[in-house]
């Protein structure tokens, strides 16, 4: 019952949104492409999810690695992967600035210095930024647009591995936001600080499970 009357204030909160922030985290994380069947239920979660901010003015971070989005109905324009993707390329060595999409590079080896092709990541020894920072300018931007408007921020399934990109910034968008509610579901990690725990719901479940159960209205 608990779920369900959380499910009901997301739906109206939502509903009344002008803006919506979405994070998304390790929970959400898949192997392979999102559209292998042992993905199944995340590639459920992430169409249940796309059909709540329909035609909203949304905007996505992720701190995984997988490239899972580019899969998605999700406007390419409205995320970002401050952590890299997987389905790019970078020099092994660094030699280039230069990031490849998987496949353009056929042989796997850098064309300027010969290196090995790696994935465009924060796990590359030497991590090439430049691929996700055109996106990153364009969420800060539409950050600037959420103040003082209707601001739901959805956090699913973010821990404390890089704190930095999610959830201390969600937080604090949502400290100086008075209009802005909160929804932090992480089976492990769904604590919310004192200072925005008038505006905001944590959710103690696993958030695919629970996206994909509650997450639109015909569910309920």
């Amino acid at each position: 019952m608990e779920q369900i009357q959380e499910a009901l204030l997301m739906q109206e909160k939502l509903a009344a949104a002008e803006r919506v922030l979405i994070g998304i985290g390790g929970k959400w994380k898949i192997q392979g492409r999102l559209s292998d069947v042992e993905n199944q239920a995340v590639q459920e979660a992430y169409g249940r999810l796309y059909q709540m901010v329909e035609g909203k003015d949304y905007f996505i971070v992720t701190t995984l690695t997988d490239g899972a989005l580019y899969d998605t109905a999700f406007d390419q324009e409205r995320f970002v992967a401050p952590c890299g993707n997987i389905h790019w390329k970078q020099c092994a060595k660094t030699c280039t600035k230069d990031i490849w999409e998987e496949g353009e590079v056929p042989d796997g080896i850098c064309p300027h210095c010969g290196a090995p092709l790696i994935g465009n990541t924060i796990e590359a020894e030497t991590y090439i930024e430049e691929g996700y920072l055109p996106m990153w300018k364009k969420y800060q931007l539409w950050l600037t647009t959420t103040l003082n408007r209707e601001l739901v921020v959805l956090e699913l399934g973010e821990g404390f591995r890089t704190p930095t990109v999610i959830r201390w910034p969600f937080e604090k968008t949502v400290f100086f936001n008075q209009k802005a509610w909160m929804f932090r579901i992480d089976d492990d990690l769904c604590q919310v600080p004192q200072e925005i725990r008038e505006r905001a719901t944590p959710i103690k479940a696993d958030p695919v499970a629970w996206i994909r159960a509650y997450g639109s209205s015909g569910s309920l």
